[in-house]
């Protein structure tokens, strides 16, 4: 497991840029040490698709990048037109879990599911997608995502979003670690950049 994925707490800032074509997201440590990138690929069909399709039915592929800017996770989502599926894969694009939405009214609802389509985590929102509780098949808390506020002027005039991933340190399963600590982005690009 690359030592990116052995952190417990992962601070995931999205880039502001003036002109943004795709998304790009810095990746901390606790003590604020930059360890890494989230990074959205997108190719001439996602352009073209751009062009016909909201965002929120937009397929994206994102990758993680550790602090050598080695690609050693992706996080991809096809078409979608309810709920979305973001499917994670190792660095030589080995099916790892599935982050599934649910339908739900008021609050976020997500499974982290294993490569056999076993539910291995549940993550559950507030109702203004602020602060995510991610809990295993016996609802032990297993880690956390919260949204932090940026600012007036960076709230009120950009769509870049800040979220605290933390992982309990006793999980050890290095599949389920990488879902989690990438779970942050995949929300962001469901719920946020639609």
């Amino acid at each position: 497991m690359d030592k990116f994925f052995q952190h417990n707490t992962f601070v995931i800032d999205e880039e502001i840029a003036a002109f943004k074509l795709s998304n790009t997201y810095r990746v901390y440590n606790d003590k604020g040490e930059d360890i890494g990138a989230i990074q959205e690929h997108k190719n001439f069909l996602h352009f073209m698709l751009g062009i016909f399709l909201p965002d929120k039915m937009m397929p994206f592929e994102l990758h993680v990048l550790n602090e050598d800017g080695k690609c050693i996770a992706q996080l991809k989502r096809d078409i979608t037109f309810f709920t979305s599926i973001v499917r994670v894969f190792d660095a030589n694009n080995r099916f790892l879990a599935a982050v599934k939405q649910k339908f739900t009214l008021m609050k976020s609802h997500f499974s982290i599911l294993n490569y056999k389509g076993q539910i291995i985590a549940t993550i559950k929102g507030d109702w203004k997608a602020w602060k995510f509780i991610i809990t295993d098949k016996t609802e032990q808390p297993i880690g956390s995502v919260n949204k932090q506020w940026n600012g007036i002027a960076k709230e009120l005039f950009t769509t870049a979003d800040k979220y605290i991933v933390n992982i309990n340190p006793q999980v050890t399963d290095e599949k389920t670690r990488m879902s989690i600590a990438s779970v942050a982005a995949a929300i962001d690009m469901i719920l946020k950049e639609g």
